[in-house]
């Protein structure tokens, strides 16, 4: 199966399956930073369309941990840049109605949790077609190191997703029911 296809499955599949009380087990996931000492202070988020992962509760207790929360913008030509955010700050709606926070200073996080369609083993994502993450990753790795950490419910996997040269890998996939690394 081609991108476009797998897309289309696996969309349709998670709008059956989607649960917006199956999220990722926040103490696991706060675990999982300290086993991998991923002792950063900052990271990027996203908020949550689609039937994806909440990542919301994620961000919340990250916020309360001191960490810096940022949520992306998007630009022209498929660019997003991220900017610091607060959960008692306002949102507003983007053109594809997505809410994203008011811009100020572009902000580069340490750590980006990244939505996604569907992944594999081998650590490879397949997003919703408009390269806008594998743009963002190709940017802010030319500037520091990231750590990418994909989130999905554990049914999008499958078993290969065909990549190009574009295509940017994950360090991490965490699933309602694995972490893959």
């Amino acid at each position: 199966m081609n991108k476009s296809q797998i897309r289309k499955k696996i969309l349709k599949i998670k709008k059956k399956k989607f649960d917006k009380n199956l999220k990722i087990n926040l103490e696991k996931f706060i675990l999982f930073l300290k086993i991998n000492k991923l002792n950063t202070k900052s990271v990027g988020g996203y908020y949550p369309t689609n039937y994806e992962i909440d990542d919301l509760d994620i961000l919340d207790l990250l916020e309360k941990k001191n960490f810096k929360v940022s949520l992306p913008i998007i630009k022209q030509n498929n660019q997003m840049n991220f900017y610091k955010w607060s959960s008692n700050e306002p949102l507003k709606i983007n053109k594809f109605g997505i809410p994203e926070p008011l811009p100020s200073k572009i902000f580069y996080p340490d750590i980006l949790l990244v939505p996604l369609v569907a992944y594999d083993n081998n650590l490879n994502r397949l997003g919703y077609g408009g390269g806008f993450y594998d743009r963002y990753i190709e940017r802010i790795e030319k500037i520091k190191k990231v750590i990418k950490i994909g989130l999905a419910f554990s049914f999008q996997k499958i078993s290969s997703i065909p990549i190009n040269q574009y295509d940017k890998k994950l360090d991490f996939i965490i699933t309602n029911k694995e972490i893959l690394r």
